[in-house]
C-alpha cells in the first residue's frame, strides 16, 4: 500500500500550492485558496520532455484553471524528470537523443521509444496519484476528473486515458501516432488536440494521422502554423475553456 503526505504548501494570488508525495513518486497539487475546502472537478497535468512538475507552462496552466474556474490541479514527475533519479536507461537515452540532433538525424525515432517506456511507468502511477487525490474530501471519488498534455505529455496521457474511465476530458497535442494510435482508437470522450503545421519534428502527416485515430465524437483539431516550441499561448485558453465547458462554467479570474 502507497503513502500519501502533502510536504509543503504555499500562497500566492488566490492559488494554494501543495507539495505532495504519493508512494516514492514527488509532486504538485493547486488549488483555489478561497473556498478549497468545496468541491471541485480535477485537471490532471502531463509535463513535455525534459521538464518538470513546476515548470513554468504547468504552472501557467494550472493557475488559469485555479483562477479561471475553481478547478484543482495536479501534476506529477515522470520518471527520470524533476526530483527524479535518472537510471541508467533514462541517461543511455538522452545520450542518443542529444547525439541524433548535434548529427542533423531525425528524433523522433528515439523520442517514441522513449517516452513509450516513459509511459508504461508513470500510467500506474498516475493511476495511484488519482486514487490519493480523490480521498481528499475538495475532490472526492465521484468528481469529474480531466487530463491537459502536450508532447511526452501526450506520451503518457493517451495511453492512461485509454485504460482509465475516471478521465472524461482531455486535450492532447504534438507527439507522433507510432506507439499511440491503437490506444487513440480507444479513447472516445471529447478532446482537443494541438498540432503545429510547420513543426520541423513531426509531420503534418503524423500529427494529421494521431488526431484522426481517436473514436472520440466531440474532437476538435487546433492547427497553428509555426513551429514545434511555437505554440501559441492562447491555446492554453482554449484549454481552459475546453474544460470549463465540459466540467462547468468557467468564473471570473481574480486576477
Amino acid at each position: 500500500m502507497y503513502s500519501f503526505n502533502f510536504t509543503a504548501e504555499s500562497s500566492s494570488n488566490g492559488v494554494v500550492e501543495r507539495d505532495f508525495t504519493v508512494g516514492d513518486v514527488p509532486g504538485v497539487l493547486w488549488s483555489p485558496a478561497s473556498g478549497a475546502t468545496d468541491r471541485a472537478p480535477l485537471i490532471l497535468m502531463g509535463h513535455g520532455g525534459g521538464s518538470h512538475k513546476k515548470h513554468p507552462a504547468m504552472a501557467g496552466r494550472a493557475r488559469l484553471l485555479v483562477t479561471g474556474c475553481g478547478f484543482h490541479v495536479a501534476v506529477i514527475d515522470a520518471p527520470g524528470h524533476g526530483d527524479r533519479p535518472r537510471t541508467a536507461h533514462d541517461e543511455a537515452e538522452i545520450a542518443e537523443l542529444f547525439r541524433a540532433r548535434a548529427a542533423g538525424e531525425p528524433e523522433g525515432p528515439i523520442v517514441v521509444r522513449y517516452n513509450e517506456h516513459l509511459a508504461e511507468l508513470a500510467v500506474p502511477e498516475y493511476q495511484m496519484t488519482l486514487d490519493a487525490l480523490q480521498q481528499l474530501p475538495e475532490i472526492g471519488a465521484d468528481g469529474p476528473v480531466g487530463y491537459w498534455g502536450i508532447n511526452m505529455g501526450t506520451a503518457i496521457g493517451i495511453p492512461l486515458v485509454a485504460i482509465e474511465p475516471r478521465i472524461t476530458a482531455a486535450v492532447f497535442g504534438q507527439h507522433w501516432p507510432d506507439a499511440l494510435a491503437e490506444k487513440a482508437k480507444q479513447i472516445s470522450i471529447p478532446i482537443e488536440f494541438d498540432l503545429q503545421w510547420d513543426d520541423e519534428h513531426i509531420s503534418r502527416e503524423k500529427g494529421l494521422a494521431l488526431f484522426d485515430a481517436f473514436a472520440s465524437k466531440e474532437k476538435s483539431l487546433h492547427v497553428n502554423s509555426g513551429k514545434h516550441k511555437d505554440l501559441p499561448r492562447f491555446e492554453a485558453d482554449s484549454a481552459v475553456r475546453f474544460f470549463a465547458r465540459h466540467f462547468g462554467p468557467a468564473v471570473t479570474p481574480s486576477a
